[in-house]
Formats: structure tokens, C-alpha cells, sequence
């Protein structure tokens, strides 16, 4: 088949080297550090615990949830201002440095953090709340690089890649930290293999040590390998205040030239709600419906990684081959139809199975909403794009857990619960269907229309 000789053919984006990709993969690898042992399986248990920090005020777990819930507040307004700033000033990868490493540095500041005064509660809930907030400032900066390090074929797989080293160092990292520093009997007066105090709860300050630690090592290779963006690809920066009146054109903009792309972000976000809830309420779950013991929770946290880093990695590579919305599509029917499973079974071995499907699905449709907002968002805007996926997450995050608690206050057992979460996720799947399909917008420039990068990026986004 003969090329018309007065039509110039478009170059294949060159792909960035590997050592870029890996580069980026550990910053997923080393924020595991604060998403899984600080925020979901260790540290927060130790500050809400009534044998620990909790057991210093009334009512430690709904501070904590308020806590969390101002941290979302300030996310919410901050974040699309932030991510829209970086890419103007062309200092994303400056903007990645200094979130991640405030990050690290309040993880070293909790090792202050006893278990001996009502003071260190609220000290405990400042910083974590604090912390919260800059990890999700520096994951719109990680995440708007995804496009620097992959080309419109290989977004997908990368983005799996990233996700996948996440639940990966995850678990590597839980696994030290509980045989390390955790494990022993009740009342011991020393835990793990290192024989550490457990006075004033030393041995889960020290796991906040050694977290930021882990942190701080495993962001530096992103911040060495990945280059800069170019400011020239997004325009002029713009002061803080202005950067608002920017935000809020360009969504009105967005609203009129890319509709599709903020049906995304509505459909994205009841979701990824969704699949939020399944690891914030699955250890409550295992433990009151199925019987799951407390220790036998963190070893079927441990696996559910594992499974849900092999679904990202087969996810991402499917992502390439069909695009991102169908994987997203078929994970939303895997989520729901196998929650309906576990709605009906009992018993730990039916929970360890289901559970363990249920799980498979949520690393791909993570992954694949990423790189869908990747390849639809306008060159030097990602970092704006995903400050609003960031706020769009955030402003409907009390759906899966106020449904949850909805259907089990009225049933009176945590098991109708899921029913909460099941909703939720089919309202994503529902608003999911019209969405099209995306189209690789990585040729167009900032400030072409939606219109105008869509026809632009067909070529390159044939790929994908």
C-alpha cells in the first residue's frame, strides 16, 4: 500500500528510556510507605486504638474521621489550583520534590507521636491531616508526568507498571514493618524479631521512622532521571488568586469543547469511591461478617496486593490493546457482580476466594482511569486535569461510606453494607457506558480547542 508522497507522515513518539519509567515506578513503589503503613494498616491503628494513643480522648475514631474530612476540604479547593500552577511555572517535577518530601518529613515527626497523653492525640491528628493533604498535592504532580514517561502505545502498561510497584512495595514494606517492629503477644513488653520496647509505643514510632525513610530513598530516582516540563507548553504563570479566575474559564471552556471529558471525571469519581471503600471497609468486613481473625486481616491484605499489583500489570497491557474505557467498563462489572457473591456467602474460605476476585479488578480500573485522563487531557494541562480528578473524588468520597453505614444501621449487620458499596459502583459502571472512548491528545497544544487536539491526536492515539 503506496503513501501519498504530499502527505507528511507522522514520526512514532520516541519512547523515553526505561530508566525513566522505573525512575517514576518507585515513587509509587516508595508512597506505599505512607497510603498503606501509615494511613491504612499501622500507624492510624495505633493513634485510633483505645490501647494506644485513642484510649486518651472519647470517641478517637470519629476525630479522626473529622480530621480527614477537613484534610479532603482543603484538597478539594487546593488541588486543581496547585496542579494548574505547576504546569504554568514548568516546575512539575520541583512541585512533586517539595509535596513529597513535606510528606516525609511529618511522617519522621510522628515519631513524637506517644501513646502516654491526650496532647499527642491531637498532635497525631494535625500531622496526619497535614500530611494528607500534601500527598494528594504531590500524587497531581506524579500523576501528570505519566505522559512524560510513556508514549501514546504504552501509557497503559506504564501506568499498570506504576500501580503494580505500589501495591508491590506496599507489601514489602508491611512485611518488614510487622515482623520487624508488630508481631508478639498482647502485653508484650518487647514486638517483632528486633525485640523493640513497646513502651510508649516506641516499636510503632519507629515503623514511622522507617517509613519515611523508605519514602524519602525511593523519591529521589523521579526527581534525578525524569526531566522538567517545559514552561513554554503551558504559558504564562499567573499569581495565586488569578490562578482561580484561570481554573474557572478553562472548566467553563472544558464544559463547552470537551464535554465528554468532564463526564469522565463525574463517572471517575463515583468509582474510584467505590474502590476506595473495598480497602477501607474490606478489613471491617472480614473481620465481623466472615470471621477473619485481626492478624489473619493484614496476611489477606498482604495477598489482596499482590493479586491487585498482577491486575494492574495485565490490566495496563489490555488498556493498550482495547483503551482505557473498556477495561475500566469490564473491572466495574467484575467489582459488582462479584460483590453481589460475597453479599451471599459466608465463611472465611468463600471470603478468601471472592475476596481475592473482587480484589483482581480494582488495580486495572485504578490504573485505566489514569492513563484515560492521561491521553484526553491537552498538553501542559495534565497537571490542572488531575488536580480536578483529585477534587471531583474528593467532593463525592462520603457516598460508598455513608451508603455503607446507611445499609448496615437499618439491617443492623455490617454484611448489607456491601449492598452500599455495590450502588455506588454501578452508578460508576452507568455513568461509565456514554462516555467514548479517548482519544490521544498528546500532539495538540494547550490551548487548542477539544476539537482541534482530537483530530490531532488521532493518529497517535490509534494505539491506544
Amino acid at each position: 500500500m503506496g503513501v501519498d508522497a504530499g502527505q507528511p507522515v507522522a514520526a512514532e513518539p520516541q519512547a523515553p528510556p526505561r530508566a525513566q519509567v522505573w525512575a517514576w515506578g518507585l515513587w509509587d513503589w516508595g508512597s506505599a510507605a505512607f497510603n498503606a503503613v501509615i494511613i491504612t494498616f499501622i500507624f492510624s491503628v495505633y493513634v485510633t486504638s483505645v490501647d494506644a494513643v485513642g484510649g486518651n480522648v472519647s470517641r478517637p475514631g470519629t476525630w479522626y474521621a473529622w480530621s480527614l474530612a477537613l484534610a479532603g476540604l482543603f484538597i478539594a479547593l487546593l488541588a486543581p489550583v496547585t496542579g494548574q500552577r505547576a504546569d504554568a511555572g514548568g516546575h512539575r517535577k520541583r512541585s512533586l520534590g517539595i509535596w513529597t518530601y513535606l510528606v516525609v518529613a511529618i511522617m519522621f515527626a510522628l515519631f513524637l507521636v506517644r501513646d502516654d497523653g491526650a496532647g499527642y492525640f491531637w498532635l497525631a491528628l494535625a500531622l496526619l491531616g497535614a500530611a494528607s493533604v500534601f500527598a494528594s498535592f504531590a500524587e497531581v504532580s506524579y500523576f501528570a508526568m505519566l505522559r512524560q514517561v510513556s508514549t501514546p502505545a504504552t501509557v497503559g502498561r506504564v501506568s499498570g507498571f506504576g500501580w503494580a510497584m505500589g501495591y508491590f512495595g506496599g507489601i514489602v514494606l508491611l512485611v518488614i514493618s510487622y515482623f520487624g517492629f508488630i508481631a508478639g503477644e498482647d502485653g508484650s513488653a518487647t514486638k517483632g524479631f528486633l525485640g523493640i520496647s513497646a513502651e510508649a509505643g516506641l516499636n510503632v514510632r519507629l515503623v514511622a521512622v522507617l517509613a519515611a525513610a523508605w519514602f524519602a530513598i525511593f523519591a529521589l530516582p523521579v526527581l534525578l532521571k525524569v526531566p522538567e516540563v517545559p514552561r513554554q507548553a503551558a504559558g504564562r504563570r499567573v499569581g495565586f488568586f488569578a490562578s482561580y479566575r484561570v481554573l474557572f474559564k478553562d472548566l467553563a471552556g472544558l464544559w463547552r469543547t470537551d464535554r465528554n471529558a468532564v463526564y469522565f471525571l463525574l463517572a471517575s469519581a463515583l468509582f474510584r469511591d467505590g474502590l476506595a471503600a473495598i480497602f477501607t471497609l474490606g478489613a471491617v468486613l472480614a473481620n465481623t461478617v466472615y470471621g477473619i481473625s485481626t492478624a489473619d486481616v493484614l496476611i489477606f491484605g498482604i495477598a489482596a496486593n499482590v493479586v491487585s499489583a498482577v491486575g494492574a500489570l495485565v490490566g495496563g497491557r489490555l488498556d493498550d490493546k482495547i483503551g482505557a474505557k473498556g477495561v475500566i467498563v469490564v473491572s466495574l462489572i467484575g467489582l459488582v457482580v462479584t460483590a453481589l457473591v460475597l453479599l451471599m456467602v459466608s465463611g472465611q474460605l468463600m471470603f478468601w476466594i471472592f475476596g481475592l476476585i473482587l480484589v483482581l479488578f480494582v488495580g486495572p480500573a485504578q490504573s485505566a482511569a489514569r492513563t484515560y485522563l492521561t491521553r484526553i487531557a491537552a498538553v501542559g494541562r495534565e497537571g490542572q486535569m488531575f488536580g480536578l480528578y483529585t477534587t471531583t473524588g474528593r467532593a463525592v468520597s462520603f457516598l460508598a461510606p455513608g451508603l455503607f453505614a446507611l445499609f448496615s444501621g437499618v439491617f443492623g449487620n455490617d454484611r448489607w453494607g456491601i449492598i452500599g458499596i455495590v450502588l455506588v459502583l454501578g452508578a460508576g459502571l452507568a455513568a461509565m457506558v456514554p462516555v467514548a472512548q479517548a482519544v490521544d491528545k498528546s500532539t495538540a497544544p494547550a490551548g487548542a480547542s477539544a476539537g482541534t487536539a482530537g483530530k490531532s491526536g488521532d493518529a497517535s492515539g490509534a494505539a491506544g
